[in-house]
């Protein structure tokens, strides 16, 4: 008989699919993912984690330019509004793409923030 690490079909808890797309629906289960055991183990895991994570910084950058370029240019609500909508729309459609692909199987990398997600999770 020989010794084998525990296939991830018998570990208890999560799929790595299923983990991996969870990590999407907000920043709190992507955190608690580095954080928990088995799950922290997992560079799948860790990877979809991670892009979550950094494309909620972007798109917080993104709001942040936007109150900036209102409050010193536009002064203008309605261009800034519909500014943070298209942020947000975009930042939504981008969540809902990578939760499916996560739930799938892939690793799907987003320009840039993709290759530093990749980089924490090799780590």
């Amino acid at each position: 008989m020989t010794n084998q690490p525990p296939s991830t079909a018998s570990r208890p808890g999560l799929s790595d699919n299923a983990a991996g797309a969870l990590a999407y629906v907000t920043i709190i289960p992507a955190i608690l993912f580095l954080l928990v055991e088995p799950y922290n183990k997992s560079p799948y895991i860790r990877f979809h984690a991670w892009q979550c994570i950094y494309l909620a910084i972007a798109c917080a950058a993104a709001d942040c330019a936007a109150f900036i370029l209102n409050a010193l240019v536009l002064h203008s609500s309605v261009i800034v509004d519909g500014l943070y909508s298209v942020i947000h729309l975009v930042g939504l459609m981008l969540l809902v793409l990578l939760l499916m692909k996560a739930l799938n199987g892939e690793r799907f990398k987003l320009p840039f923030i993709g290759r530093f997600a990749a980089w924490r999770a090799d780590s």
